[in-house]
């Protein structure tokens, strides 16, 4: 039934070609000029018998278009989820803390500054900064990867005020603590504690500062570490919420579509130390 059309194309043509010849051998044909034959082609390429022959070309001149090339794997990238996505920049924040001997004098001079006072000479003092800087991201942020930057500046002032070699000492650990309306599920639980998250986890940062050395009898050491770090696997990536944390497929993608606030703490301890001040700097950016 699909062939009666075309059949009826082709006849038509025959026909206007016969017509035509004899035309010329009879002396009778008839310059037309080329809008008056544009017209008639468009109009026999109107009528249902060259509507056909016209679709009956085209098929047989396409190609097929080739099928697409399948998606990567985690052996071909190692992240599928940040594959292909655009870098997003997420916010950027700064803290400044301090380790010393007078905090009393620093908190004179600023009531808002943060200052663990040194518990004694030479003896060794821990020190945990909380919440030194934040950034709060909306809903939706990022797809699959929360990606850090930390740029510390450390200074550091070591006195031994005895007759005797000290040890000079001092260990700095960043980390960054997420919260997130999805770790309120009671059932969700952090396996670095055994217990629910409560609405929250502290993951590491690279950027740990290590100094160990000894102090000789009556000396002073003065010195500034400083540089940037930024993370390869992710600060937290859905991979990791999956794979660390223990949330399903479902609750990875609702973290990421939630709201998220980031707060960066230090801990450490020190020893020898007149005064360790830390000034800091966190940029996110996600996919």
């Amino acid at each position: 039934m699909q062939r009666t059309p075309l059949i009826v194309a082709i006849v038509a043509s025959l026909g206007l070609a016969g017509a035509l010849a004899y035309a010329a051998n009879s002396g009778a044909i008839t310059r037309v000029s080329a809008p008056s034959a544009r017209a008639s082609l468009q109009t026999l390429q109107s009528a249902p018998a060259g509507r056909a022959f016209a679709a009956a070309q085209s098929t047989r001149s396409a190609k097929p278009a080739p099928p697409p090339p399948p998606p990567p794997t985690v052996e071909d990238v190692g992240d599928v989820d940040s594959f292909g996505r655009n870098l997003r920049w997420l916010g950027v924040a700064s803290g400044f803390a301090v380790v010393s001997t007078d905090c009393a004098s620093i908190l004179a001079q600023d009531p808002d500054a943060t200052c663990q006072q040194v518990s004694s000479q030479p003896g060794v003092t821990s020190f945990t900064f909380n919440d030194v800087a934040r950034i709060r991201l909306p809903a939706g942020a990022s797809n699959s990867l929360l990606c850090h930057w930390f740029s510390p500046q450390v200074t550091a002032s070591f006195t031994n005020s005895s007759d005797a070699p000290v040890l000079a000492r001092l260990t700095s650990r960043p980390s960054v603590t997420v919260e997130n309306p999805v770790l309120n599920d009671p059932a969700l639980i952090d396996p670095s504690t055994g217990a629910a998250f409560g609405g929250k986890l502290t993951t590491s940062v690279t950027g740990t500062e290590r100094l160990v050395f000894t102090l000789a009898p009556w000396a002073q050491h003065h010195q500034t570490l400083r540089g940037s770090q930024t993370c390869i696997g992710g600060m937290l990536s859905k991979r990791a919420l999956v794979e660390g944390y223990g949330l399903t497929e479902a609750q990875a993608a609702s973290f990421f579509a939630s709201p998220t606030t980031l707060r960066l703490n230090i801990q450490g301890v020190t020893a020898s130390a007149d005064e360790v001040t830390f000034s800091v700097g966190l940029r996110v950016i996600g996919d």
